[in-house]
């Protein structure tokens, strides 16, 4: 039994979303369907266990007329745990979720400092919201209970609850990257925010490197906080408060997606895939990328690569196909509108340029894809090519190790995905910015031996097994409840100022 179970305290998740989708069906009635994904996946059993409760905005704003409480209900009944809503403005989504959160947070947070847009009406909608938070938090929940935020739209929950007196354990995890000094003083709130993310007990992020930018941003700004090191952890100390900082990645649920890619129905689709993408000859490398439309994503530098392979080793023409994957997002924002059309623009000049009859070099997809057809993909796929500017974790990487169950397929993965980290080792790191060294990586994939290919596989794939999902809140959740620290078990590979990627020439 861990220190969590022992506790017995009931979880309370907080998040920007419910993990649910409303939409109306065909007779234009509202109907909500149960979420899906990781964080659900792996949080789900705890609060069934315990009777917990997740608290987030529903998705829709209060103009729209539905009987909410009923649709919630109705989406985990049987389910063991309850929902509790925070309804939203229009205004307030505008300010708060597409101004400050994703117009000034996002960009930030990934190294795009030139993509913010700093308004300060942002600013004040954004506390006003995680106040309205804070507020229903502090109306549903019991002083043995643990509350536990997710992400860079709720960073000001817990300073918020803290004003309203409560004085019990609140958690944080940053799904995101967290910047490194130099990049966080550009922020006009930054003293807000880091003094935010200290009131909370337990500061969770995705990589040491994370870790370390925000301990350097607390030993810079705030002189009156001492910070001292207790094992793979790190300790602040905040008018009388201890605040734990350490750093989990986030995963998958490894057995999940393996079963589900050993089914008869996907092993079915993956030999479709195959023969469609194929020729009479000899069955063509399928290299696959899934990506949600954004900047950070490096997609434009990812056809620019692949574009850039065909052009220096013609043999590789004819002989490969890249699947390209991007599910629709934010499309009524101008910045992404423009990016999709660019990256339209960009398919359409290198298949204009390099098809042949019977041979199509990029398949773009722009829609969302079901499970058994992304699994397909991701068992059908020799390479898949994860290259985004910078990412928290990025999922899809473990989602395609996990995927695949022939053992034989190759990850190129940018040094910039929080991912690599754990990853590095057996997969093929590349700078996404490098469009000639990414090219020259892509033959290497073709040209790698089988041999080689299931050796980096199945060690690839044991490290999704063993850090899966459960394992990352299980390593959180008993981080919190330890009593000491400095006997708190590290994870296999993590080295006090080494957890961070190196880089070597």
């Amino acid at each position: 039994m861990n220190a969590f179970q022992r506790s017995k305290n009931r979880l309370v998740i907080v998040s920007n979303r419910l993990p649910i989708a409303l939409e109306k069906d065909s007779a234009g009635c509202w109907r909500a369907e149960p979420g899906s994904g990781g964080l659900v996946t792996a949080i789900a059993p705890v609060l069934r266990d315990r009777g917990g409760l997740w608290i987030g905005w529903p998705g829709t704003t209060e103009t729209e007329e539905m009987d909410l409480k009923a649709l919630l209900h109705e989406a985990v009944k049987g389910s063991g745990y309850t929902f509790e809503p925070v309804p939203l403005t229009e205004e307030e989504v505008g300010n708060y979720y597409y101004g400050f959160a994703n117009e000034i947070l996002w960009p930030l947070f990934h190294d795009l400092q030139t993509r913010c847009n700093f308004d300060p009406a942002y600013w004040r909608v954004f506390q006003d919201v995680n106040r309205k938070f804070a507020n229903v938090i502090f109306r549903s929940i019991d002083r043995d209970d643990y509350i536990w935020v997710h992400d860079y739209h709720l960073i000001g929950v817990g300073r918020e609850l803290r004003e309203f007196g409560v004085t019990y354990q609140i958690g944080y995890f940053l799904h995101i990257p967290f910047p490194p000094l130099d990049l966080f003083l550009k922020l006009p709130w930054r003293f807000q925010v880091l003094k935010a993310l200290l009131a909370y007990d337990m500061v969770g992020f995705q990589t040491q490197r994370d870790e370390d930018n925000f301990v350097q941003c607390i030993r810079a700004m705030l002189k009156n906080v001492s910070v001292r090191s207790e094992g793979q952890f790190v300790t602040a100390e905040v008018n009388d408060r201890e605040v734990r900082i350490g750093n989990f990645p986030i995963s998958i649920d490894f057995d999940e997606f393996a079963v589900t890619a050993e089914s008869l129905e996907v092993g079915q689709r993956v030999a479709e895939i195959q023969t469609n993408l194929g020729s009479d000859s000899n069955r063509r490398t399928i290299l696959l990328g899934v990506d949600r439309l954004d900047y950070t994503k490096g997609i434009l530098e990812r056809l620019a690569a692949f574009g850039n392979a065909l052009e220096r080793f013609p043999r590789l023409r004819e002989k490969i196909s890249l699947v390209q994957i991007i599910v629709p997002s934010r499309v009524n924002i101008p910045k992404y509108r423009d990016l999709k059309l660019e990256i339209e623009r960009m398919v359409g000049e290198i298949n204009g340029k390099y098809a042949q009859t019977g041979w199509v070099p990029i398949h773009y997809i722009f829609r969302s894809v079901d499970r058994t057809e992304l699994i397909a993909l991701y068992r059908a796929a020799d390479i898949a090519l994860i290259t985004p500017l910078k990412d928290g974790m990025n999922l899809v990487a473990k989602e395609y190790c996990a995927a695949n169950v022939t053992e034989n397929g190759v990850l190129i993965m940018s040094e910039f995905a929080g991912a690599a980290v754990q990853l590095r080792e057996e997969a093929l790191l590349v700078n996404p910015y490098d469009v000639e060294g990414v090219a020259e990586t892509i033959a290497t994939a073709v040209d790698m031996p089988i041999a080689e290919r299931r050796r980096r596989m199945q060690a690839l794939r044991q490290k999704v097994r063993k850090f899966d999902i459960y394992w990352w809140v299980d390593s959180y959740l008993n981080a919190v409840f330890a009593r000491d620290l400095k006997t708190f078990p590290p994870f296999e590979g993590y080295v006090p100022g080494e957890n961070a990627l190196l880089l070597q020439a």
